[in-house]
């Protein structure tokens, strides 16, 4: 028998697993993945725990229960953001009840899917399964993608119908936009700053720079535009600029790190190209040399599965119309293995990624009954 979800929600929150592409912060998944492991097994998954390749500290879980082609896929990240302890009001790691809300990293976004998604499954005889469930716990969501890539590369064949529990208020994503970094870097020349004429500010260049994709920015939507979002074009956004060590030294090198954001149909390599013709343009005749490139991992836009009536019939167990978000997910990649994906979980993804982030035990408990009916649709009604 399976610990309550509340007691599930709290050993896996105890357990941390930052990922980040900076290694002061990343951390191992392994003592959520072994936790969740324990847990299916006890259900009578057939568990499987495949390291990522290159290393050992990640691992994605594959969790089967039943036999078939045609089954269910419940999959999640195992993963959270970096966190600021001193922005929290109590401490991270440890599930937290307030006001009837379950505080801690990770409480939404998203492991207490995986409470909501084992609980759900324990309410069936697994000899009544017509077709399979599989639980998916993956590594890496929040930075790189490398757990969910290494199933796609895989090609193996999980099922035929995917949820990704990520936060949606239990109301099904059917497409979402895709997101990438940019790393301008700008070089010029140091030397003292009371002679400006022997040196090359490079961050006067990082200025043309923003100038020339700020412009980018302010008609692209003019070539691109998705009513069904609710910003309906792609976005820009200039987060981090870089540059120089003192005011008495003209800087000889500078970064700017952009987020773009994309809709279904554009293709990133297509704006990268785009991007470095306008950067090469901006500093065009002037004394500078940069470099752009794409840097750390990236969530393709994703448009949707393309049976309609696996749509339909989410909808129709939910009761309610699936719509856009503007994030990005794992479902593309399970796509790629011919899984038709939405994406449908407990919790707000507005209290994600920040301090105090929370979910009620009304949402799990919900998310575990839509999940019980989805399994009920999909895995034992089945012909």
């Amino acid at each position: 028998m399976l610990p309550s979800a509340l007691e599930m929600v709290r050993q896996l929150i105890a357990a941390p697993s930052v990922s980040s592409p900076d290694r002061r912060f990343d951390q191992s998944n392994r003592g959520v993945i072994d936790r969740l492991a324990e847990w299916a097994a006890e259900l009578g998954f057939a568990v499987r725990i495949e390291s990522l390749p290159g290393d050992a500290s990640k691992a994605n879980l594959i969790a089967t229960l039943g036999a078939g082609d045609d089954g269910l896929v419940l999959s999640g990240h195992t993963d959270t953001v970096p966190y600021n302890a001193e922005r929290w009001t109590d401490d991270p790691f440890e599930l937290t009840e307030r006001g009837g809300k379950l505080y801690g990293l990770g409480a939404a976004d998203m492991k207490s899917f995986f409470a909501a998604a084992l609980h759900a499954v324990e309410r069936f005889d697994p000899a009544a399964l017509r077709q399979p469930i599989t639980i998916l716990g993956t590594a890496d969501e929040e930075s790189t993608m490398n757990g969910a890539r290494a199933l796609a590369a895989s090609g193996e064949r999980f099922g035929r119908y995917a949820i990704i529990g990520e936060p949606t208020g239990l109301q099904p994503i059917r497409k979402h936009k895709g997101v990438f970094y940019v790393q301008v870097a700008v070089g010029g020349k140091a030397g003292h700053a009371s002679h400006p004429a022997l040196g090359v500010n490079a961050i006067e260049g990082v200025q043309r720079v923003l100038v020339a994709l700020q412009a980018w920015r302010d008609t692209i939507g003019d070539r691109y535009f998705d009513e069904e979002f609710e910003v309906p074009t792609p976005t820009l956004n200039f987060g981090r600029i870089s540059g120089g060590d003192s005011p008495n030294r003209i800087c000889d090198a500078c970064t700017l790190d952009v987020d773009v954001r994309l809709l279904p149909g554009m293709k990133r390599e297509a704006v990268v190209s785009e991007l470095h013709a306008r950067v090469a343009n901006a500093l065009d005749g002037g004394p500078w040399t940069f470099d752009l490139r794409a840097v750390g991992g990236h969530a393709d836009a994703f448009s949707g599965p393309t049976d309609a009536g696996f749509s339909t019939a989410v909808e129709t167990l939910c009761g309610c119309s699936a719509k856009s978000a503007l994030f990005g997910t794992e479902a593309p990649y399970l796509a790629e293995l011919g899984l038709q994906t939405l994406v449908l979980g407990a919790g707000d993804i507005a209290v994600a990624h920040q301090p105090d982030e929370y979910v009620t035990m009304a949402a799990i408990e919900r998310a575990t009954d839509v999940y019980t009916k989805l399994i009920q649709r999909f895995c034992t009604d089945s012909p």
